[in-house]
């Protein structure tokens, strides 16, 4: 059970609050400030996911030849959807005459 909370679910809460905050930065601030945030992000991100080895690893005990690399491949699954949302809103958030330069 705690291989699939931490390996799995925690990994996805994660990257849908990153996911959800950066929509709401792209939509309102625009893509330079998108940009910035998802720098940011990496940091912030990096640290969950150590965060989330080191509650596994230390604290449960789990072992580390199914934990890691359950936590590894939800994580970087959820980073490329999260990737993928974000550039759609960017795309999204781009004014008309820059769309026009850019055909």
């Amino acid at each position: 059970m705690m291989y699939f909370l931490l390996g799995v679910l925690a990994p996805i809460f994660l990257n849908i609050l990153h996911m959800c905050i950066g929509i709401y930065i792209t939509v309102s601030k625009g893509s330079v400030m998108s940009l910035a945030f998802s720098g940011a992000g990496f940091f912030t991100k990096s640290m969950g996911m150590v965060f989330l080895m080191y509650l596994g690893l230390e604290i449960f005990s789990l072992n580390f030849r199914y934990f890691i690399p359950l936590l590894s491949s939800f994580f970087l699954m959820t980073h490329f959807i999260e990737a993928f949302v974000i550039q759609h809103y960017i795309q999204q958030n781009v004014k008309p005459h820059i769309q026009a330069l850019q055909k």
